[in-house]
């Protein structure tokens, strides 16, 4: 251990008055504990007397205050005072008086104690609860939130701003990219936390500034998860997206057809909504599977896609004809050979997708 046993990184953003009570109970809990603590104060600029009240407070306690000009973000706020710390032990915790300082010890212990990766003063463990006065809204988007990010991490309340973690474990992510405020969900992602554990706290409203639960940092949230996904899968990501815009072309497709059914025969029905599904397909791939392509020609990209699709489907027919036709074994299974085909089909079209149509040629 270093001479500074943890740093604690609060980031502030017009919260001057929470400081004030704030920061001295940290200290003084710090001392309790025997621990010798390092208090980071990251604030965007916020000019609102935050550097008065940590200049006041500087002057009897281990606090420094890192102003931000140029940036902006909570996220980034953590990451910028992880990189100043100087303790080996990391602790984030929110300005707002939502997380209970008295818990910092216990996070710290279990940190030091076990061989856990990762910390978090948890709502949703046994022993933790909410404020009383959390509305059913801000419950059911907690709990949808906590079940999108399932799959990334085993942690009960993933979405927590009360966290810890060794600085090594930190230092050992390659590349921190969050947006939005859930930077505990991407650090135990990216630093590779398998074993992560949960302290019970009992987490309060806040009592001064703003609700960080806006329509733009729940739009935010999303843009953050499909991003942590991509880099959870690798080089399956692209294939799996493109297969899942896929499968909500067919959903498309089938809810056009039906509706032009009764306005249209069959074969301008089904014409038209087979382009309607392909437009749709070209739309979200362009959007989200070859993002990186966006900045190229549209109509040349639409028109490719467009052929490439004609090309997938001949493909389809033709293993699965000649599947069945040609090979024994599938002249009893046809359903087998049309699913080879539709694999082949498939297959063929991701790669020139890939290959030719949202291939870039702009250089960046």
């Amino acid at each position: 251990m270093s001479a500074i046993d943890v740093s604690i990184i609060i980031p502030t953003y017009h919260e001057a008055p929470n400081l004030r009570e704030l920061l001295p109970r940290i200290v003084s809990i710090l001392k309790q504990a025997g621990l010798a603590g390092q208090i980071l104060v990251v604030d965007d600029d916020s000019r609102d007397g935050t550097d008065e009240v940590c200049a006041e407070l500087a002057t009897q306690h281990p606090i420094e205050l890192l102003i931000r000009t140029e940036e902006r973000g909570l996220s980034s706020a953590v990451v910028h005072g992880m990189q100043h710390a100087g303790g080996e032990l990391l602790l984030v915790m929110d300005a707002d008086l939502s997380h209970p300082p008295e818990k910092i010890p216990e996070l710290i212990e279990a940190l030091k104690s076990t061989d856990a990766d990762f910390v978090i003063g948890s709502r949703y463990v046994e022993g933790g609860e909410v404020d009383k006065n959390w509305g059913l809204f801000r419950w059911l988007n907690s709990k949808v939130s906590t079940l999108l990010a399932w799959p990334l991490t085993s942690a009960k309340d993933p979405m927590a701003g009360f966290f810890a973690i060794r600085r090594e474990r930190f230092e050992s992510a390659t590349f921190l990219d969050p947006v939005g405020y859930k930077i505990g969900l991407e650090l135990m992602v990216k630093c590779g936390c398998k074993k992560v554990a949960e302290v019970p706290i009992t987490f309060q409203d806040r009592l001064h500034g703003e609700s960080k639960l806006t329509l733009r940092e729940q739009l935010n949230y999303l843009r953050h998860l499909y991003r942590l996904y991509e880099y959870r899968l690798g080089v399956l990501a692209r294939p799996l997206q493109f297969l899942m815009v896929g499968c909500s072309g067919i959903v498309i497709d089938l809810a056009f057809f039906t509706l032009l059914m009764r306005v249209l025969s069959f074969d301008p029905a089904r014409a038209v909504a087979i382009w309607l599904a392909m437009s749709w397909n070209f739309c979200l791939n362009r959007r989200l599977t070859f993002s990186h392509a966006r900045g190229e020609n549209p109509f040349r990209q639409y028109v490719l896609f467009c052929l490439s699709c004609l090309v997938g489907a001949l493909v389809n027919l033709s293993v699965s004809s000649g599947l069945f036709r040609y090979v024994e074994f599938f002249t009893d299974a046809e359903l087998l050979a049309a699913v080879c085909g539709i694999v082949a089909g498939t297959t063929f079209n991701y790669v020139l997708s890939d290959r030719l149509v949202f291939r870039v040629t702009k250089p960046k």
